[in-house]
């Protein structure tokens, strides 16, 4: 067995620890502002419930507050598992109010908007260092993945010793690579899928199942 396979058994099997037991699981969605967050929060709620989680957006920072559904139940192969998919706002290193001046947004609401983007930002580390119980990290798979944020919240995610699946989204668009956020983090399983269109939504419920469940 090599190396990273045995890594993979091993956070495999912290996992099933962590969750047994212990129902529903507040599942928090991750990653970068405009990777897809907040379709893939709508097509998982859609999907199990019927209902959406909250509205989504071309303009970056469109989530500037958690947003939950709870009681999401997914059943898959034999397997099923509660969840309570916590959509959180984009992180970043800063957020300035003229990205939303590019979006035809009046000054004062530009800089409403990076105010509470901001907030929204400290909220969501809060809700990683302390209420989550496992992490779905959303990339844009058109975008290069080595960043600081990714490296910053991935190296949170292991240190706080909670499950993570990586799902590389957007895989409809030609500039897509899924290989490169796999080499990127080669420590945990990459799931391709488009949230948008419901590629691949098979494996993204069978892994929810496998990992949370």
């Amino acid at each position: 067995m090599g190396l990273l396979t045995e890594l993979k058994s091993s956070i495999s099997n912290a996992t099933s620890s962590l969750f047994a037991g212990s129902d529903p699981k507040r599942i928090g969605i991750y990653g970068p502002p405009n990777a897809g967050k907040t379709t893939l929060a709508n097509r998982i709620a859609r999907d199990w419930t019927g209902d959406a989680v909250g509205p989504e957006s071309h303009v970056p920072h469109e989530t500037r507050r958690a947003r939950r559904k709870e009681n999401v139940e997914i059943k898959r192969n034999g397997k099923s598992v509660t969840i309570d998919v916590v959509d959180t706002p984009g992180v970043t290193t800063k957020v300035d109010y003229k990205e939303f001046l590019e979006h035809d947004i009046e000054k004062d609401d530009a800089v409403r908007r990076s105010r509470e983007a901001t907030e929204g930002v400290a909220e969501a580390m809060h809700w990683l260092r302390e209420d989550v119980d496992g992490v779905i990290y959303v990339l844009d798979s058109t975008e290069d993945p080595f960043t600081q944020v990714n490296t910053m919240l991935i190296g949170i995610i292991e240190s706080q010793n909670l499950p993570v699946l990586i799902f590389a989204n957007k895989i409809d668009l030609d500039d897509s690579s899924v290989q490169r956020i796999s080499n990127a983090f080669p420590q945990h399983e990459t799931v391709p899928l488009s949230a948008l269109e419901g590629d691949n939504m098979d494996e993204v419920y069978d892994k929810i199942a496998e990992y949370f469940g």
